[in-house]
């Protein structure tokens, strides 16, 4: 099939929204190397505690809580947020509005990111779990993410098509939840904190709901509309899809009681968190059912997408499994944690975000990607690190919880047992951070070449089936 015209691709939309667009992304990119280079530093204290310990700024908590917070905000936020704009845009069928404001609010939460993470440096962190930053930068952080969430809430009012479809909900859900689950979170936790085991309660809920009503719903409104695009069918069960959308909004962040078994907090919240873990396997179902045809598929895009479904069912089903009291016993506390933690946010969203990226770049600049080479690279790096990261993490966890159960079984053994393991972790961390940095370097590569207008738009970049323009997503 010959290759359509690049404009039948290129649309309002993208023209319209491309500068703010590829700001949210580059963004996003650069957040998400630095986290990388914080992630192989904190990996790297886990088997050389002696490694920067004279630095107060890389001590490990710290460390950790700056990987932590340059990821999900730096990253999560500004890539999950561009990618819904842009989904909200095409399927709304109208030009995206107020990208003056998302231009602001883009500017105020990078920089409310950055102040945050001085803060978590010069000891200024809350200790709350994906909450680590100062409590007087937050409020700024949440009226940001207002600016931002504009453009897309006129999207979706303003659609021109009485229809709509699966990206669109969660995309909206998105970003109507962040705000409520975040300014809940500071308030019950912050500024008019609640006592004693409640504020656990309300940690884990936030911790939670972060991802389930947050993060989660924007990789699958890339998902949703990646695959049917580019594979040129409707997707099967659709009929499904409210139900495994209501399902994961309903009993998403209820799940966050897995995090308190065996605490001190009442038994119920943990027993109706494993109820609601087990029940939230429709949705993930649901959501395999309508996907699939991801898989076996040709291009990148497809492929990093087929490969972050297959990470967010599985650990769907890994966090339904240790859920249930008798696993929690020995993964609880360990690195499995950790293990479940990237599965669902490194293996899960970015993964289906970075297939969207992938897809809507060429659109929004109206050239191919620079370099075919660095995405082929960045894909197998991507991949490959997150495999290796997962694995290692989840071995080691699996050892370290099984031999704290031990009496007889030292720390000092423990640590000898597990760092072959964490050796591989530190290896997985390198290559992810080479992946991301192809992947910097190809964005700003292939935005710079959009800034040229002597180039014509690339026909080749896109290969556009008959149905690809259907409202299939």
């Amino acid at each position: 099939m010959s290759p359509a015209p690049a404009n039948a691709e290129v649309t309002a939309v993208d023209t319209t929204g491309r500068w703010p667009l590829l700001l949210l992304l580059v963004s996003a990119i650069k957040w998400l190397v630095l986290s990388g280079v914080l992630a192989l530093i904190a990996s790297i204290q886990l088997i050389q505690p002696s490694f920067l310990a004279d630095c107060v700024v890389f001590t490990h908590g710290r460390t950790v809580a700056l990987t932590e917070t340059a990821f999900i905000y730096g990253w999560g936020a500004n890539a999950g947020l561009a990618i819904a704009l842009w989904v909200l845009g095409r399927l709304g069928g109208a030009p995206l509005r107020a990208l003056n404001w998302a231009v602001v609010g883009t500017i105020f939460w990078n920089l409310s990111v950055l102040l945050g993470l001085v803060g978590i440096a010069t000891g200024d962190a809350t200790g709350v779990g994906l909450l680590q930053m100062p409590r007087y930068v937050q409020p700024v952080m949440l009226v940001a993410y207002g600016a931002i969430g504009v453009a897309g809430v006129l999207a979706w009012l303003g659609r021109r098509h009485e229809c709509t479809f699966a990206a669109q909900w969660y995309a909206v859900a998105a970003l109507f939840l962040f705000p409520w689950i975040f300014s809940a979170a500071q308030v019950t936790l912050f500024w008019l904190p609640v006592r004693g085991v409640l504020q656990a309660v309300a940690g884990g809920w936030f911790a939670q709901g972060a991802w389930t009503l947050w993060l989660a719903p924007l990789g699958l409104a890339g998902a949703y509309f990646v695959v049917p695009k580019v594979t040129g069918r409707t997707l099967p069960s659709y009929d499904f899809a409210p139900h495994a959308f209501w399902c994961l909004l309903v009993l998403g962040a209820v799940t966050g009681g897995r995090h308190l078994i065996g605490g001190p907090v009442p038994a119920w919240i943990a027993s109706l968190a494993i109820v609601a873990c087990s029940l939230l396997l429709f949705h993930y179902f649901v959501v395999f059912i309508n996907l699939r045809g991801a898989f076996g598929a040709g291009g990148t895009a497809l492929k990093l997408v087929a490969f972050g479904l297959g990470a967010y069912v599985l650990g769907g089903l890994v966090d339904a499994i240790t859920a249930f009291r008798g696993v929690a016993l020995v993964t609880q506390f360990t690195h499995v944690d950790t293990a479940q933690e990237q599965l669902a946010l490194y293996g899960g969203f970015s993964m289906m975000i970075f297939g969207a990226i992938y897809y809507a770049v060429p659109r929004l600049t109206g050239q191919s990607w620079a370099s075919a080479a660095l995405v082929r690279g960045h894909a197998m790096l991507a991949m490959l690190g997150v495999t290796a990261l997962v694995v290692s993490l989840t071995v080691a966890g699996w050892i370290q919880g099984h031999e704290l159960l031990d009496a007889k079984v030292t720390f000092a053994d423990i640590a000898s047992h597990t760092r072959f393991w964490l050796l591989l972790a530190v290896a997985a961390q390198a290559v992810l951070l080479l992946g991301n940095l192809l992947l910097l370097v190809n964005f700003c590569w292939s935005a710079c070449r959009a800034c040229c207008p002597a180039e014509p738009a690339d026909s080749v970049a896109f290969r556009q089936p008959a149905a690809m323009e259907a409202p299939a997503s």
